[in-house]
């Protein structure tokens, strides 16, 4: 059988078994002018759902216009980045609030701390996660969590709280210990391109052990464009695919299984029919 002939069969069964981007921002300005090419180029792609997360009010809001646009692929994330904090003008979570109960929102987010910008003081960046984390309880939506080199804080401040929403931390980088940590207060683990990089054997280890019904694929578009595709940007959700081959090879499983698996996990996350 030819290379061609393997990739043409293994597209073929991801169809057969559809995908979902759990996190992609295509509401940001790289897709202003063809978001709708993107789009379709996800279904050709088997892609069935595609998260479109916010990071501040604008972005919120493009992501609950997506979805009203798109309502069978995109469903809408809607919260305040813990990089977009410091900027955010007063009154802007309360907008954040009214935007939870729009058509097509299902999560809070993306909220979380980063320790590696230093545009908001940590202490705002964890009032900000708090109050993301109590959205999230009274509405009864997940909580997406970005956790650039901050995963031990963020799993202090959960491990504090007096409830948990569902919730996932995306495009994790953390070692098993903090993996092991997040799974055991029931959170869902996301991979993004990172884990094709050729130098990440240990977050391909950390992967390889994450239980099946707590992982979920993303692609964190435009950004972090998996192998063999690395470093060519916008990213897009039609090469989540990449991230579920390279996740069915370390754990030694069929690209069927792993994405009908991740595909019902995302729709369990998301609470979608």
């Amino acid at each position: 059988m030819t290379g061609t002939s393997v990739s043409a069969f293994d597209r073929s069964e991801l169809r057969m078994n559809p995908l979902f981007d759990t996190h992609a921002h295509l509401n940001s300005k790289d897709f202003d002018e063809n978001v709708a090419e993107v789009v379709e180029r996800a279904r050709q792609a088997g892609v069935v759902g595609i998260g479109v997360i916010g990071i501040d009010l604008a972005t919120s809001r493009r992501a609950v216009e997506l979805a009203a646009e798109f309502p069978d692929m995109i469903h809408a994330v809607v919260g305040i980045q813990p990089n977009s904090v410091a900027e955010s003008s007063e009154g802007d979570f309360a907008e954040i609030e009214k935007l939870a109960s729009a058509p097509g929102v299902r999560g809070i987010g993306e909220t979380g701390l980063d320790c590696y910008w230093d545009d908001t003081p940590i202490e705002q960046q964890q009032a900000a996660f708090d109050q993301h984390i109590e959205l999230a309880c009274q509405t009864n939506l997940p909580m997406v969590i970005h956790m650039r080199e901050s995963g031990e804080l963020i799993a202090e401040q959960l491990a504090r709280q007096s409830q948990l929403p569902a919730a996932v931390m995306h495009s994790f980088t953390g070692d098993w210990e903090l993996a092991e940590r997040c799974l055991e207060m029931g959170l869902m683990i996301s991979f993004a391109g990172m884990v094709t990089f050729k130098k990440s054997d240990d977050l391909r280890e950390v992967a390889k052990r994450v239980p099946e019904d707590q992982l979920l694929i993303e692609t964190d578009s435009p950004y972090l464009s998996p192998e063999p595709l690395r470093g060519k940007r916008p990213n897009e959700p039609a090469r989540v695919e990449h991230i579920l081959r390279c996740l069915a090879d370390v754990r030694n499983v069929p690209t069927s299984r792993l994405a009908e698996a991740t595909t019902a996990n995302a729709r369990r996350f998301f609470q979608l029919p």
